[in-house]
C-alpha cells in the first residue's frame, strides 16, 4: 500500500501485483528456439516465484516447461516463418499462448500407445485446465491455461 502525504509517497507496505505478469518472446525457427524457450519460461517461473510470491513446486515448473516445450516444438515444425511465445502469469495461474504463420488448427489425435510421435497436443491437454487454438490475422494462436496452488 502507498499512502500519499501533502504530495509525498510513502510506502507503508507490501504491494501486492494487481496485473498479472506479462513476458513474449520472438523465435526465428533457427535450432536452439525450442531450448531458448525453455529457458525463457524457466526465467518467467522464477519472476512469477520472486515477484508474486507464488507457490510453484518443481512439478508445476516442471510442466509448464513441458507445454512450452510442446507449443513451440508444434508451431517450429508446422509454421513455415517465426513464431512467438507470450506468458502470462499469477499466483495460481500461467497461460501459455504460441502464436505462428500457419492457419491450420493443430489436430489432437486420440490416444494410441502403439502410435509413434504426434503425442504433443495430448500431453497438453493432460497437463492444461483448457486448451484453444484459433485463426488469427497471422495464423493462429494456441493457448493452454495451467492452473497451480491449493
Amino acid at each position: 500500500m502507498i499512502e500519499h502525504l501533502d504530495g509525498a509517497v510513502i510506502p507503508t507496505g507490501f504491494d501486492v501485483p494487481v496485473e498479472p505478469l506479462r513476458r513474449a518472446a520472438h523465435y526465428t525457427g533457427e535450432p536452439g528456439c525450442i531450448a531458448e524457450a525453455r529457458g525463457f519460461a524457466a526465467h518467467f517461473v522464477d519472476q512469477l516465484r520472486t515477484e508474486w510470491c507464488a507457490r510453484i513446486g518443481e512439478r508445476a515448473s516442471g510442466e509448464v516447461m513441458l507445454v512450452v516445450s510442446e507449443l513451440i516444438t508444434n508451431a517450429d515444425r508446422h509454421s513455415n516463418g517465426p513464431y512467438i511465445l507470450e506468458l502470462e502469469g499469477t499466483d495460481s495461474t500461467v497461460t501459455v499462448c504460441v502464436y505462428d504463420s500457419s492457419d491450420a488448427l493443430p489436430l489432437r489425435f486420440p490416444r494410441d500407445p502403439e502410435r509413434v510421435g504426434r503425442h504433443g497436443l495430448e500431453i497438453v491437454h493432460a497437463l492444461a485446465a483448457e486448451v484453444t487454438a484459433e485463426r488469427v490475422p497471422v495464423g493462429k494462436r494456441v493457448r493452454a491455461l495451467l492452473t497451480f496452488g491449493d
